[in-house]
């Protein structure tokens, strides 16, 4: 599959391009923001294009016309305020959700947060990003694709250990975003993963027996 990456300069992102990138499997197209962006991954062999999920859905369409796959795994930072929460999380996920049912491409993953769609057990902290997550995580649900909703635990810039705990409900735990980005990977053409959704952290597990297991 030629697969779209939403979010490739994130972190999870960056880690799921260079996973891509040595594939014998699959292809990859970022989808970045910035010119700049996009002449430093072209300058890596990378095919990107620049498109922004503030523009239109058509845009984003254009952007991944040729693509069998979309991952999202974008989100607005720590850094910016609750309307980059709104545009970005919530509301550049449904874009991509018609984006990719308007081009035809049937397969989407898309990086949820842990217990996102559980509103009792929230982060306090970071309610506003979790009513982005659960929206966006429905507005999927409800959608045409062939989806899978992975939902992390708290994110660790550690290495990867390629074991995991995947499950319909963990309520607490965390995962390198290595790990993230190797689920994303599993999941693709792994079909017992298809119209589902689960939490993800780390465990004991070999990555692709935890998906035979959703």
């Amino acid at each position: 599959m030629k697969v779209f990456v939403v979010g490739a300069t994130g972190q999870i992102g960056k880690h799921l391009i260079d996973i891509l990138q040595s594939s014998e499997q699959h292809t990859v197209r970022a989808m970045v923001r910035k010119n700049e962006q996009a002449e430093e991954l072209k300058s890596q062999g990378i095919d990107v294009v620049v498109a922004s999920l503030e523009g239109s859905v058509n845009d984003i369409a254009d952007a991944a016309n040729g693509c069998d796959a979309i991952v999202f795994t974008a989100g607005s930072s720590g850094h910016t305020g609750l309307d980059k929460t709104l545009l970005i999380d919530l509301d550049g996920a449904v874009k991509t959700v018609e984006a990719a049912e308007q081009a035809g491409i049937n397969r989407f993953i898309i990086v949820s947060a842990l217990q996102a769609n559980h509103r009792q057990n929230w982060n306090k902290e970071m309610v506003p990003y979790y009513v982005a997550k659960h929206y966006a995580d429905r507005m999927v649900e409800t959608s045409t694709l062939d989806y899978t909703i992975i939902r992390p635990g708290g994110l660790l810039n550690e290495d990867s250990t390629g074991k995991v705990t995947a499950s319909a409900n963990l309520e607490t735990g965390s995962i390198p975003r290595e790990d993230v980005a190797k689920t994303i990977y599993a999941a693709l053409d792994a079909q017992e993963t298809f119209k589902k959704s689960f939490d993800l952290i780390s465990g004991e597990t070999n990555i692709k027996e935890a998906l035979k297991n959703i």
